[in-house]
């Protein structure tokens, strides 16, 4: 099936799918109402397929690149799930110590793109880590039906020890000189902005899409944070005013980019929410910011 655009689908249908990644209704919710909108031979089985991601067609860096070493890392999460993996990378040819990147999935756990972005990150010469919060459950299955229905029976509170055991993982790594920071997608982006609130050695944090925290935990950020919202997205919108105001109130750095005319996930290039020309921007202003404030 040839690959689709956000502006080939009613709004509905993305409304419709956005609930359903998150959980606000299950598959059969989502057929019987986007059925109205299948229409030229298409049925809704057949929208939400163009829907779902295209892993392979997307992958930018190889598995195998040979500029990489990459590899899967088990560590101990001792207030958290006891033992989680994790998806390592790093320049093959590394000179000396490099800083780090976490990198914070969306919630289907470890999938294909997300090892993908860790690799493209290692390129721009980090030591990238990506864990998988789906470890206690077997991981992420390969399937992204099934990680989400494993996702919602996650210990959220575990999960969250989960990633702070996995920052200081990487900050203590013998590639890594100690300076991290982290990136993070939708269920990432929140995670990001949780990890900003609990980590003051965070060196900066890149939360893309995602929920805010309490505003009384704002107070706590150390970090500079570059905050990348989408400009249709109700959901995840509703708690920017707040979350700005605190920010301002506790004097925190940020900068806050909202990208015209994108849909939630417009940097996830597996699917066709997918916004390139939004997804290049928000990439080149992370990088920029990684090499300003982790590796400056």
């Amino acid at each position: 099936m040839e690959r689709k655009k956000a502006s080939d689908f009613h709004p509905e249908v993305l409304s419709l799918f956005d609930q359903y990644v998150h959980g606000s209704i299950d598959r059969r919710a989502f057929l019987a109402r986007a059925a109205r909108f299948a229409v030229g031979g298409m049925t809704a089985s057949m929208l939400l397929d163009a829907l779902n991601p295209r892993f392979a067609e997307a992958q930018q860096v190889a598995k195998d690149d040979s500029r990489l070493g990459a590899s899967t890392v088990e560590f101990d999460s001792p207030k958290g799930s006891g033992k989680v993996r994790g998806y390592l990378a790093l320049p093959a040819k590394a000179q000396g110590k490099l800083p780090g990147i976490l990198v914070v999935h969306e919630n289907r756990g470890l999938n294909p793109h997300i090892e993908d972005i860790a690799r493209r990150i290692a390129l721009e010469n980090y030591v990238a880590f990506a864990p998988d919060a789906l470890t206690p459950l077997g991981g992420y299955p390969g399937d992204e039906d099934k990680a989400r229905e494993l996702f919602a029976k996650l210990d959220q509170a575990k999960t969250r020890e989960d990633f702070l055991a996995a920052l200081a993982v990487l900050e203590k790594r013998p590639e890594c000189n100690g300076k991290v920071g982290a990136v993070g997608f939708c269920y990432g982006g929140g995670m990001v902005n949780f990890l900003a609130t609990r980590a003051p050695e965070l060196a900066a944090a890149v939360p893309f899409y995602g929920s805010q925290p309490p505003a009384e935990d704002v107070a706590k950020i150390k970090a500079p944070l570059l905050i990348h919202y989408a400009e249709k997205d109700d959901r995840i919108n509703a708690g920017i005013p707040a979350f700005e105001q605190a920010l301002k109130a506790n004097k925190v750095k940020y900068q806050l980019f909202t990208y015209p005319g994108t849909q939630h996930g417009f940097n996830n290039d597996t699917t066709p929410r997918y916004d390139k020309a939004a997804a290049d921007l928000a990439w080149k202003r992370t990088m920029d910011f990684f090499k300003q404030n982790v590796r400056g």
